[in-house]
């Protein structure tokens, strides 16, 4: 009786509903060949991609543009951010808690790159081929997305 109360209606009230950000994945061409961005998190200095929680006023792509600028200093090629999968992590809030997160992903042609950006000097920045980025990741699902990322962009402007 007693696990049956534990199961049924103490457990579900201690669960987290996952939070929702959404994340730039920039890419460029370089001699044809694709290299994606990852930045270091503030925190852990962990590869991720740049990303944040939504913003009043911007729709996913919008703060996915706005995410890249400030974290990373992109300037986009133009056209608009596409989305190209979603993964779920464990976000860590203030004292440690971990909540499930589920993150859109959108891809951004890059043309440049800024030197002086709102988080600039707080973050490394660096161009990988996807399978090296798969593998600076921790997230397993974010590594799928970037391992497969080839083949969802080919066909797109160079």
């Amino acid at each position: 009786m007693l696990k049956l109360f534990w199961s049924d209606y103490i457990q579900p009230l201690l669960r987290r509903p996952s939070r929702y950000q959404v994340a730039a994945l920039c890419y460029r061409w370089d001699h044809d060949e694709l290299q994606v961005l990852l930045i270091t998190s503030l925190d852990t200095r962990r590869w991720i991609l740049p990303k944040g929680w939504p913003k009043t006023g911007f729709n996913a792509k919008g703060v996915a543009l706005e995410e890249a600028w400030e974290e990373a200093g992109v300037k986009p090629r133009g056209d608009e951010p596409r989305h190209v999968g979603r993964y779920r992590y464990d976000k860590r809030l203030r004292g440690g808690i971990p909540v499930p997160t589920d993150v859109d992903v959108y891809a951004i042609d890059t043309m440049s790159l800024y030197d002086d950006y709102p988080e600039a000097g707080r973050r490394d920045r660096r161009w990988m081929p996807p399978q090296e980025a798969a593998e600076a990741v921790d997230e397993p699902e974010l590594k799928d997305l970037l391992a497969g990322i080839d083949a969802v962009l080919t066909g797109a402007s160079r």
